[in-house]
């Protein structure tokens, strides 16, 4: 949902005084819906496993939504899951992630899909996010995007309902298709 059509920045956002969750893509605000338990559920489980392998292997840090990721004026984004390696925790700032990500996982909704599949891909790819994970919670889907030759994003990992899916970014993190789709 568009809310006002004017150029938004950064500083405008932070001005708002309400509770709302937004993000600003391309200079404008999107009010963002509330999440169905379902979202929440894989949401939960993936970064979970994300959390545990990070953790183990002394990686960096996950974040979960909301959390502003701030890629520029024009550009502040709240993934579902942001990861950001141990060389990169400088982005880390007191009230947002101000920089670069290494990972990001946005959960598409019905009322997402286009901005998760098509604009913020796009938007993620041009600002360098190494890799981009959609997930379609209803399709039980799961496509892994890295960036490639010429800082393009290719396919480096798909599943559908069950196998598994892989991480170009955090080396040896498989996850299993029916660990994030579990209902229970």
């Amino acid at each position: 949902m568009k809310v006002k059509e004017k150029l938004w920045t950064y500083r405008d956002y932070l001005e708002l005084n309400d509770d709302k969750r937004y993000e600003v893509i391309k200079g404008r605000l999107y009010e963002m819906p509330a999440p169905t338990p379902w979202h929440q559920d894989v949401s939960r489980n993936l970064e979970f496993l994300i959390w545990n392998f990070v953790k183990r292997k002394n990686l960096g840090k996950v974040y979960d939504s909301p959390i502003d990721v701030v890629l520029s004026e024009d550009a502040v984004l709240q993934p579902d899951i942001v990861f950001i390696s141990k060389e990169n925790m400088g982005i880390i700032g007191e009230k947002a992630i101000v920089g670069i990500p290494d990972l990001v996982v946005e959960i598409v909704s019905p009322t997402t899909i286009r901005r998760d599949t098509v604009v913020k891909k796009e938007i993620y790819e041009s600002f360098g996010v190494k890799e981009y994970w959609i997930v379609y919670p209803d399709e039980k889907v799961i496509e892994v995007w890295a960036l490639g030759e010429g800082g393009r994003y290719e396919l480096y990992s798909f599943a559908e309902k069950e196998g598994k899916i892989k991480s170009k970014v955090l080396k040896g993190f498989e996850v299993e298709l029916k660990g994030v789709f579990d209902e229970s």
